[in-house]
């Protein structure tokens, strides 16, 4: 599994602790919009998306603007690597308890 994949996958365990949650993770094909987070999902009516990197893996100018697209629509973003993994988990924790 690539450092990437690990990062996905500890996500994808995370989120799966959540009742009532709708979770999505797009596959990039070649025929759908380039730019969209690896996970999208919903809880308690709140829209989120999560983008997963591995070590110091920069976000493309696609996925600034992408993800600031969905904040502006008033949806809730993460970007989350390995370092980051323990301080997304607290802070994903701490939306769902204020919603």
């Amino acid at each position: 599994m690539t450092p990437e994949g690990k990062v996905k996958a500890k996500v994808k365990r995370t989120l799966s602790e959540y009742a009532d949650l709708f979770l999505y993770m797009p596959v990039q094909t070649g025929y759908g919009r380039a730019g969209i987070p690896d996970f999208v999902g919903c809880i308690s009516s709140k829209f989120f998306a999560i983008e997963c990197k591995a070590g110091r893996g920069d976000l493309t100018a696609l996925q600034v603007r992408t993800l600031q697209e969905i904040r502006d629509a008033g949806g809730k973003t993460w970007v989350v690597n390995e370092v980051s993994m323990d301080k997304f988990i607290k802070e994903f924790s701490e939306w769902v308890l204020e919603i």
